[in-house]
């Protein structure tokens, strides 16, 4: 399984996961898909281009209760094992490694359901992981829910943390989470060369 960068070539497969009924959005879920499939529809060019967005530039977003909130730099990666199998976005604020409230973390994934148990979300998050390092970011916090022990695994998998237990904002549910943290490593510098 690698990571791609949403394209055309990887749409067809993406959509018929949609249509399977799988979700890009766990908070979200149906709606979040009747709309993807919908904006897909509409100009399916502009929805490709819109999951990379590390101006923030696109649309507020959609909270699970009605409300919205303003969007933060960020991207999706796509799974992809020759089939579409999965996503996984980062966000993040310019300058700091703080979130807003409506952003639980700076990283979430989901996994199609008929592609769970492969190591595809362990997979995908130490792929990921680079490009958060990339940006500037000294560690990135990761969420789930208490009873979800794959996901805990994954994380833990990758260097994962234990921060704590928190309990997610009103607009988002007000569920119990956990709020794990994974800390990046600043990239080595290239070696000198002095001229002797």
């Amino acid at each position: 399984m690698q990571l791609v960068r949403p394209a055309a070539a990887y749409l067809a497969s993406y959509r018929a996961a949609l249509e399977r009924g799988w979700s890009p959005d766990n908070l979200r879920g149906a709606v979040a898909t009747a709309e993807e499939l919908a904006r897909i529809a509409a100009d399916a060019p502009a929805f490709i281009a819109s999951l990379e967005d590390r101006e923030a530039r696109g649309a507020p977003i959609a909270l699970p209760d009605g409300s919205t909130a303003r969007r933060i730099p960020g991207f999706r990666r796509w799974m992809w094992d020759g089939e579409f199998c999965g996503s996984i976005s980062l966000r993040w604020q310019p300058g700091t490694a703080e979130l807003p409230p409506h952003c639980l973390g700076h990283i979430g994934y989901t996994v199609v359901a008929w592609k769970r148990r492969l190591g595809y979300a362990r997979s995908a998050l130490a792929q990921l992981l680079p490009e958060a390092r990339a940006i500037g970011l000294p560690y990135v916090e990761i969420t789930t829910e208490p009873h979800n022990l794959a996901s805990q695994r994954v994380i833990l998998a990758n260097g994962g943390v234990l921060v704590g237990p928190f309990t997610t904002p009103a607009s988002l549910g007000g569920a119990a989470g956990l709020r794990y943290r994974v800390a990046l490593a600043p990239q080595p510098a290239a070696p000198s060369h002095a001229a002797g």
